[in-house]
């Protein structure tokens, strides 16, 4: 039989185990990792809106079905909001119905992925290879040919169009 002091004392180490989980994991970008693109984060701070940054630079997350590029449908190049670098082609962009912006393949080069063991669940973590912006996640639910579904923050990138 369960005990309030077994439960307290269950509780009070699964919620220090968490934290300290969450704390020694690794963040975006590491302080020895070394980018293409690097500021120093009152640099960022300034160069980015608050979303952005809340996202980019602290692994957040947007509001499902807010980003405006979730329903940008035209041909062109999706970009990181951080630095520029060319992310994704339109071509590759799909309707995944999960309220964020998905691809099934990102360009070359574009995207590096780490493991991401926040929150009790393990997931893939992708960020922009230039910058080390936090973009989003990648799972294995995709359409083909790959397979695979890029869900990133639409804040975290910016489009662009290709000419006519």
């Amino acid at each position: 039989m369960l005990s309030r002091r077994w439960l307290l004392t269950g509780g009070v180490f699964g919620a220090a185990a968490l934290a300290a989980h969450r704390f020694l994991q690794p963040g975006v970008p590491q302080a020895e990792e070394v980018f293409a693109v690097m500021h120093s984060d009152a640099e960022w701070r300034a160069q980015l809106t608050a979303d952005q940054y809340a996202v980019l630079r602290q692994e957040g997350t947007e509001r499902p079905f807010t980003s405006p590029l979730l329903d940008e449908h035209r041909q062109g190049v999706f970009g990181c909001a951080g630095c520029g670098l060319a992310l994704f082609a339109s071509e590759t962009k799909f309707d995944s119905g999960t309220g964020w912006p998905s691809f099934w393949k990102p360009l070359d080069k574009a995207v590096s992925e780490i493991s991401d063991t926040s929150f009790m669940m393990v997931r893939t973590a992708v960020r922009c290879a230039q910058c080390g912006g936090h973009l989003g996640h990648v799972f294995d639910d995709g359409p083909p040919p790959t397979g695979l579904r890029y869900c990133m923050n639409g804040v975290a990138m910016t489009f662009t169009p290709t000419a006519a």
